[in-house]
C-alpha cells in the first residue's frame, strides 16, 4: 500500500509498558508482501515488538536476505529477535495458510473487495477472531502497494484515514498504526468473548484461508461447467463472490456444502454418478 521511505534514528527510544505474549498477541500475523526495503522490514519489526507482537511473515522479499541486512538490522533496534524470527513465504497463499480471517490494509478504495472497515474496527473484530484460530493484517509493496488478487483473498479490507492532502504513509508507519489499535483492542478490560460465543464458534469455527481459496477453484470451475461464468469473458463475477462470500464469514461446514454443490454439478455436467468427485 504504501510508499516513501523515511528515515527514523534507530536510536531513537521510545519506552512502552510490558505485557507478556499471549491471546490474540501471540495468534496475529503480520503479512508484509514483496516488502522493497530492507530499513522498512526492520522497522516493521520494531514495531511489533513495541506492541508485544512478534510474528512477521515476508512474502517474496526483495531482498531474499533481508533478515542480515544491515539496514535492516540497524532499523529493527532492539526487536533484531522478532527481525530474525521472521517467515519468508514465496506466495501470499502460503503466508494465509491456516489463517481463519485476514485484513488487506490498502490506500485506495477498491471497486471490488471484501467489506472495508476502520483500523479501530478491524482491531476490534480481530479481537473475537483471534480467539480460536491465527489471523493475519496484510500489507502491501511500499511502491504498488497491495494487488487486486492479494485483497480479494483477504476477509476485510481497511484503510488509515490520513490527511487526505497527504496521505503517503511509511511501511513500518502503518504497521505500528494496526499494531497499536491492535494493541489497544487486545488489552482492552472487557476482551472477553462476546456473551454466548466462545473458542468453539468464533473464530474457530471459520474456515481458513486455503480451504476457502480450493472452495473458490471448485466453485469457478462448476459455473464454468454450467456455462454460466464464461472464461473467455469472467467479468468480475467470482469478484463479486468473493464479495459477498467475505461477508458472510464462512465456516467450515459451509464451505463443504458450497464444494458439495460444486462437485455434484461438475458430475452431472460431466455425466457422472455422484459417486466420485
Amino acid at each position: 500500500m504504501l510508499n516513501r521511505s523515511t528515515s527514523l534514528s534507530p536510536s531513537a527510544t521510545v519506552h512502552t509498558c510490558a505485557a507478556g505474549p499471549h491471546g490474540g498477541f501471540t495468534s496475529t500475523r503480520f503479512v508484509l508482501v514483496e516488502p522493497s526495503h530492507p530499513g522498512n522490514v526492520g522497522a516493521a519489526a520494531r514495531a511489533l515488538k513495541t506492541m508485544g507482537f512478534s510474528r512477521l511473515v515476508l512474502v517474496a522479499p526483495r531482498l531474499a536476505h533481508v533478515q542480515t541486512d544491515p539496514e535492516a538490522i540497524a532499523m529493527a533496534s532492539g526487536a533484531e529477535d522478532v527481525l530474525a524470527s521472521a517467515r519468508i513465504v514465496p506466495t501470499i497463499a502460503d503466508a494465509l495458510a491456516g489463517v481463519t480471517w485476514s485484513v488487506a490494509l490498502t490506500a485506495r478504495m477498491r471497486e471490488y473487495g471484501p467489506p472495508q472497515l476502520a483500523p479501530r474496527e478491524a482491531a476490534g473484530e480481530a479481537r473475537s477472531h483471534a480467539l480460536g484460530g491465527d489471523i493475519a493484517f496484510v500489507f502491501g509493496n511500499e511502491r504498488t502497494g497491495l494487488s487486486n488478487e492479494h485483497v480479494e483473498r483477504c476477509s476485510a479490507l481497511a484503510h488509515i484515514p490520513a490527511n487526505p492532502a497527504y496521505s503517503s504513509l511509511n511501511l513500518a508507519q502503518a504497521v505500528q498504526v494496526l499494531a497499536y489499535e491492535l494493541r489497544i483492542a487486545y488489552l482492552a478490560e472487557d476482551g472477553a468473548a462476546p456473551v454466548g460465543q466462545t473458542d468453539e464458534t468464533a473464530a474457530g469455527a471459520r474456515a481458513p484461508n486455503d480451504d476457502i481459496e480450493r472452495m473458490y477453484v471448485h466453485l469457478e470451475n462448476a459455473l464454468i461447467a454450467l456455462e454460466f461464468l464464461d472464461p473467455a469473458n469472467p467479468k468480475k463475477l467470482m469478484s463479486r463472490l468473493r464479495r459477498l462470500f467475505a461477508r458472510a464469514g464462512l465456516e467450515r461446514e459451509e464451505v463443504n456444502i458450497v464444494r458439495g454443490i460444486a462437485k455434484h454439478i461438475l458430475l452431472k455436467a460431466h455425466g457422472g454418478d455422484g459417486s466420485s468427485s
